[in-house]
């Protein structure tokens, strides 16, 4: 009894081990190249892509954030992207709840059809509805506004995707809890407001990081309805770091993305213990 016990013990020890092991082996062609762009971001230029390589560099110099800001109106893009992606968030919580509550709990004709043809929205590429919605907002008057990148984005993929998660977290819900707030005197309204919303915070969480990551990260759209530099986005104002022969100026380019990165960390990680509670009560977890 007292042989087996040391190794009793050991069993489960060696396992976390080599599972710890596996998740940082797995890690590393994620977080190599993001710290080799914030490492890369205080290098010289000339020192970036020298052979040998090395991930440090002997005289590190902030000068390529200071550029970043003096070469293009970049505070400006960077204030473009923060308030499209909040408003997107907000007008997508706002959508995806009411939505996702009605598909749930409110019965009416053609209930499950009609969620069906809501769900081939994620099926459809933007690529392919591109064309006629810049001619539809051309027509409005609205190309390089901000408005087509709020709308696309609100009302598109995201906002389905957003849709379905929030469905499967109300379906979840125990239906006690409204007949009990019904008998209380609330109507549909109030249940939605003052029971399902309050306890529905881990899927609004989730739905927060992925709408906030989908419209930050918007590449396609903000380059077919933005022209001037001022309007542009962070994707957009990333490409634009070039030299007056058209070089990358890539120790400015790193520096730039180092600092696109901030705001969705800084997102996730508040967010992140509801995002993975999200997960796994809306039916989406492996």
């Amino acid at each position: 009894m007292r042989t087996d016990a040391p190794a009793s013990r050991f069993g489960p020890l060696a396992r976390r081990i080599a599972l710890y092991a596996a998740l940082v082996v797995l890690a590393v062609p994620f977080t190599v190249p993001t710290l080799w762009m914030v490492a890369s971001s205080f290098k010289p230029l000339s020192e970036i892509f020298a052979s040998p390589p090395s991930f440090f560099t002997d005289s590190p110099t902030a000068a390529a954030y200071s550029e970043a800001f003096a070469f293009q109106p970049f505070a400006r893009q960077y204030f473009n992207s923060v308030y499209i992606a909040l408003v997107v968030t907000v007008l997508v919580l706002l959508v995806s709840a009411l939505a996702g509550y009605a598909f749930a709990r409110i019965r009416f004709p053609g209930r499950n059809l009609l969620f069906v043809v809501v769900l081939v929205g994620l099926l459809v590429p933007s690529e392919v509805t591109i064309v006629p919605l810049f001619q539809m907002f051309k027509q409005a008057g609205m190309v390089n506004t901000h408005w087509p990148l709020i709308l696309v984005t609100a009302f598109a993929a995201p906002c389905v995707l957003a849709t379905f998660i929030m469905r499967q977290f109300f379906i979840a819900l125990p239906v006690e809890l409204e007949e009990a707030a019904r008998l209380d005197g609330l109507g549909r309204f109030g249940i939605w407001r003052r029971i399902c919303l309050p306890l529905a915070k881990p899927a609004l969480s989730a739905v927060a990081i992925l709408t906030f990551l989908s419209s930050w990260n918007l590449y396609l759209e903000p380059t077919v309805y933005l022209t001037s530099p001022e309007l542009f986005t962070l994707p957009q104002a990333l490409t634009r770091f070039t030299d007056p022969y058209g070089g990358e100026m890539w120790n400015t380019q790193l520096a730039a993305a180092t600092m696109t990165v901030v705001p969705v960390l800084v997102v996730f990680l508040i967010a992140q213990r509801q995002f993975v509670e999200s997960l796994a009560h809306s039916g989406l977890k492996g």
